[in-house]
């Protein structure tokens, strides 16, 4: 850092001299949510609590949501769903301090130190540029941080100053954390106007080896997935290109298919589990959004969900 970045040695050793490792961290990743079941983990994110947080959210911020989608072409549902499953919109955005986190993992957790030693370095630029403390801000036991839970890296090639007032706060503006989510879907290919998921029915003998075992971007189209027995329970054009997800529900399998915008989602987040929870949130949101109701009613499965649980029935 003081030969590449020309860093101060004294004040890094100041700030590391506070840092301390931290075992209960290197816990914390042996156990991450997405080793649930679908069934289980649904339903710590889709839940009558993060529904109307996310009405609530979306009325608070209306403004900034709509000049997001407007500037990226993002819709306000997906980027109030991540900020919901992230923080439950600002009320968790965790507790350890961000470079406590990133020092125990980059010199205490051999499997990934590589990665985590990087967003160290990124961490400490951040924080820099930004003229922030290094030993102020508090995070995941992995080190994301604000609203959305950036990593540094994603901060350094994604946050932005929505509201040009010279700094991207995303930690207490949430202007800057809808733009920067939004400008991280868009410059991960996010495509305007195009579908996200729909529930898929199955038969026949050749589904199975459809079924997607790697997260890449689609390359079956809907003629082809068709042709083999997978169908889309919603209007779908031909030429489409989809992957094939097969979830564990709480009695029958479900069966979706994710198209380029599902894809786009788990570039923020490398899990199909994650992707589907922020997609049916974000449906949920939006239809909450539309009734405008004031109460708030046992949570409902969406039209969409009793698609799939009819179609794996």
């Amino acid at each position: 850092m003081v030969t590449r970045h020309r860093f101060n040695p004294a004040q890094l050793q100041a700030a590391f001299s506070q840092a301390y490792a931290k075992p209960d961290i290197i816990a914390a990743m042996s156990r991450p949510a997405e080793a649930k079941p679908w069934f289980a983990y649904r339903e710590i994110f889709v839940n009558a609590k993060r529904i109307q947080g996310g009405v609530e959210f979306w009325r608070a911020n209306a403004a900034a949501l709509a000049q997001a989608e407007q500037t990226y072409g993002v819709p306000p549902e997906i980027v109030v769903a991540i900020i919901g499953v992230e923080t439950q919109y600002g009320g968790n955005m965790g507790k350890h301090r961000v470079l406590e986190a990133l020092s125990t993992l980059a010199f205490g957790y051999p499997r990934r130190a590589a990665y985590f030693r990087k967003e160290l370095e990124n961490y400490l630029l951040l924080t820099r540029a930004e003229g922030i403390d290094p030993l102020s801000l508090r995070g995941s036991y992995a080190g994301a941080m604000g609203l959305g839970q950036f990593m540094p890296s994603s901060f350094l090639s994604f946050a932005v100053d929505f509201d040009s007032d010279g700094h991207r706060d995303l930690w207490r503006n949430p202007r800057d954390a809808i733009g920067s989510v939004a400008n991280y879907f868009n410059k991960n290919g996010w495509r305007s106007g195009q579908p996200v998921a729909t529930p898929a029915s199955v038969s026949g003998s050749t589904w199975p080896s459809l079924v997607s075992s790697q997260l890449k971007p689609p390359q079956s189209s809907i003629a082809s997935l068709r042709s083999q027995g997978v169908i889309p329970q919603a209007p779908v054009s031909a030429a489409q290109t989809a992957m094939l997800l097969e979830l564990q529900g709480r009695d029958n399998p479900e069966y979706w298919l994710g198209f380029d915008n599902f894809y786009v989602i788990t570039r923020y987040n490398r899990s199909v589990l994650y992707a589907l929870a922020v997609y049916q949130l974000s449906q949920e949101i939006r239809e909450r959004s539309a009734q405008s109701s004031v109460g708030l009613t046992p949570v409902r499965l969406t039209r969409l969900h009793r698609l799939a649980r009819a179609s794996s029935d």
